[in-house]
């Protein structure tokens, strides 16, 4: 198969809905990562989404939409929601809904709920609107490895495997959406920090949400997607620091959170996460940098983790942690 890169022309994005309305792949590009689209609401499409990807079908699909009505056709609303779709929506949060029987249990696990967002990426939301399907869309790359944040980086990893791409620039935000469990719109938990920061969220509930105790176990059917305790994985084996030793190995890349105050400019095996020091900037550098490390060989990637203190820092650190994960 022949993998295309495409333009977000007008006649390019109808070319792209026709091929997924047609029941194959795109490539989408999100203010998150890029995402590898079908038709949420042909199952044998959502299965070469898991053949691409090698996705275990423990592991759920999120659902992207264009609008509140295509969500409520999916899931059973509630309060909550609908509190959380006015703060967020379009945007990089997440909601897990109780699931109508429309929905497919390939998409969901076999679980009886359904991962819903509408992205605010506007060439993704153009397709969305002239495919006017709900569109499944998991990370654009193998199972387990590390996320999309560029088309190149979807290419190097499915080329051959997927029809189309679209172009849409480096993703803004960098990491993946914050997923939150609503099923009791009472209770609301806290299932993977990312795009919206915990503390934003909470404001917008006016109650602190509880967080996810432990993983999912990798035989088990999955809530929703990003729980397993090894993801976003380079090839190198990573490990985590609170702070380096002063002896660096140099056939191993050291990943500074900031610009250290000894800088080695002409060591190739040095690496910055955020040249400005905040947590924004290194959430939308971390997979493109974990990508070119892992690229070069290196016995092993050293990285810094992100201050606590930082607005960015917890979706940062639970992706490293799983990244290091045996």
């Amino acid at each position: 198969m022949n993998t295309r890169l495409y333009r977000p022309s007008d006649a390019n994005l109808r070319k792209l809905a026709d091929i997924l309305c047609d029941g194959n792949l795109v490539a989408v590009p999100t203010e998150t990562v890029y995402g590898l689209a079908a038709d949420a609401m042909n199952p044998s499409a959502c299965q070469k989404i898991f053949a691409a990807k090698n996705r275990p079908n423990e592991d759920p699909l999120i659902i992207h939409v264009s609008n509140v009505g295509q969500a409520m056709e999916l899931a059973h609303w509630n309060e909550t929601a609908d509190k959380l779709a006015d703060a967020f929506w379009p945007g990089p949060l997440t909601m897990v809904l109780r699931k109508k029987t429309v929905v497919s249990d390939l998409i969901t696990a076999g679980l009886d709920s359904v991962a819903l967002r509408i992205p605010w990426h506007p060439v993704f939301r153009s397709l969305l609107k002239i495919t006017d399907k709900p569109l499944a869309a998991p990370s654009a790359n193998p199972f387990g490895y590390i996320s999309p944040t560029t088309s190149r980086h979807v290419m190097d990893s499915l080329q051959g495997k997927i029809p189309a791409i679209l172009e849409g620039g480096p993703c803004d935000i960098g990491v993946e959406s914050s997923i939150i469990d609503l099923r009791d719109d009472r209770n609301p938990q806290l299932l993977r920090p990312g795009g919206v920061p915990a503390k934003t969220l909470n404001d917008a509930l006016e109650c602190p949400t509880r967080k996810l105790q432990g993983n999912t176990p990798s035989n088990e059917a999955a809530i929703a997607p990003g729980l397993l305790d090894r993801h976003y994985s380079p090839r190198t084996k990573v490990c985590l620091h609170d702070e380096f030793p002063k002896l660096k190995s140099p056939n191993e890349a050291w990943v500074f959170f900031a610009s250290p105050s000894d800088p080695r400019p002409n060591q190739v095996n040095f690496f910055v996460l955020s040249p400005d020091g905040k947590s924004a900037s290194a959430a939308r550098r971390l997979y493109a940098l974990l990508r070119s490390a892992d690229a070069k060989n290196f016995k092993r990637i050293n990285v810094e983790r992100a201050p606590k203190d930082e607005q960015w820092a917890e979706a940062i650190n639970d992706r490293l942690r799983r990244a290091a994960a045996s």
